[in-house]
């Protein structure tokens, strides 16, 4: 019995074959890999998940799929306490998000644009340029942030939720950048389906010809889907002006985030408290990967080299990388952060609509819409 132990301790005493360490070498290389990936699928699948459920409320019962996925996000932020789900829900919220806006770029063409010819682009670099820098000097007289400012005005100004996203993944980072992002995207998608229902009603007041009630939906309403919802329930010429209107509000989301990047780089660099701080904030490159990506796409779809089965395709991943992106924001944010900020965000993204609606009537009755 003592010799049979003292065997089997020496056999277990004796180093590992050469063939054994090998064997067990490249397994271990790729369990070094697949580690990253193990520790973001947790929460990834959890925002996929409560992507399919949005999107089947939504196609079934009607509404907003993003806010919906927002609210179903933020019901889950205790997710955020916990460390298997931390970080597969960081990684949607950056780099998913990032993926589904490059992708916008498939939707717009240079034909669209130039179909529109200059009166309705005139109004509509207007709008976007007067609505932005109106939100900044807006939310400074209330006592808010610059940043919130530009944030809101610019998703009022240009594409809605699909533009906070885009413009927040290009601003600096803060304590309170995701609570800003979460704000703008309620509060754009929610007046957005206010003036899907409103807004026909004022053309038929306003006694708007097709041609112009396609300009002045497309050139006012928040979000693509409520702009081609409203355009068509007036005619199909109102509808597929209105369109061609609100793509080129899209395609203004590109100078948009680079204005922004220049912005927030030179006010870092002019800015010693701000450069010391900025780990806290983080850095922003000067042309990042995925606005890159969005001009490319935008200049071969005008090639007309992408199947459309492809575009439609491309359309629908970049629909679902959004909708997975704003639950990782859901889930990230509470509902006691936002019950701080109060009423008056509402207030300033109420007001930048507002204003918006006044320019694009302005440019319509004084005809520059019509050059």
């Amino acid at each position: 019995m003592i010799g049979v132990t003292s065997f089997l301790s020496e056999d277990a005493a004796m180093p590992h074959s050469p063939t054994s360490t090998a064997t067990n070498a490249p397994s271990s290389a790729w369990q070094r890999r697949l580690d990253p990936l193990r520790q973001k699928l947790p929460g990834v699948m959890i925002c996929i998940t409560i992507a399919l459920a949005t999107t089947f409320i939504a196609d079934h019962y009607g509404g907003p799929t993003l806010l919906y996925a927002l609210l179903f996000g933020m019901t889950l932020h205790f997710l955020t306490e916990q460390g298997p789900c931390l970080a597969g829900v960081e990684f949607a919220a950056r780099t998913i998000l990032r993926i589904g806006v490059a992708l916008l770029g498939v939707r717009i063409t240079l034909e669209q644009v130039a179909q529109l010819g200059i009166g309705p682009v005139v109004t509509v670099v207007a709008g976007v340029m007067l609505t932005i820098a109106a939100g900044a000097v807006l939310a400074r007289l209330m006592g808010l942030s610059r940043d919130l400012g530009l944030l809101t005005g610019g998703a009022v100004a240009i594409c809605g939720a699909s533009a906070a996203l885009a413009l927040s993944a290009a601003m600096p980072r803060d304590e309170h950048s995701e609570r800003n992002t979460i704000l703008t995207v309620v509060g754009v998608t929610t007046l957005s389906t206010a003036a899907m229902v409103l807004y026909p009603l004022l053309v038929g007041a306003l006694e708007l010809s097709h041609v112009d009630a396609g300009i002045f939906l497309g050139g006012t309403i928040h979000d693509v889907a409520q702009v081609v919802g409203a355009g068509y329930i007036i005619s199909d010429q109102t509808g597929d002006v209105s369109t061609f209107v609100k793509l080129l509000r899209v395609a203004m989301l590109v100078p948009a985030v680079m204005v922004f990047m220049l912005l927030f780089r030179r006010a870092r660099v002019s800015d010693e408290n701000r450069q010391e701080n900025s780990e806290g904030r983080g850095k922003v490159p000067m042309f990042p990967l995925f606005l890159m990506a969005f001009v490319v796409l935008v200049l071969i779809n005008s090639l007309g080299v992408i199947p459309q089965v492809m575009v439609d395709g491309m359309t629908d991943l970049s629909r679902w990388c959004l909708v997975t992106a704003i639950a990782a924001l859901g889930i990230k944010t509470s509902f006691q952060k936002l019950a701080v900020v109060g009423w008056k965000p509402v207030i300033l993204m109420l007001a930048e609509t507002l204003f918006l609606l006044a320019v694009v009537l302005v440019c319509l009755y004084t005809g520059v819409a019509d050059w």
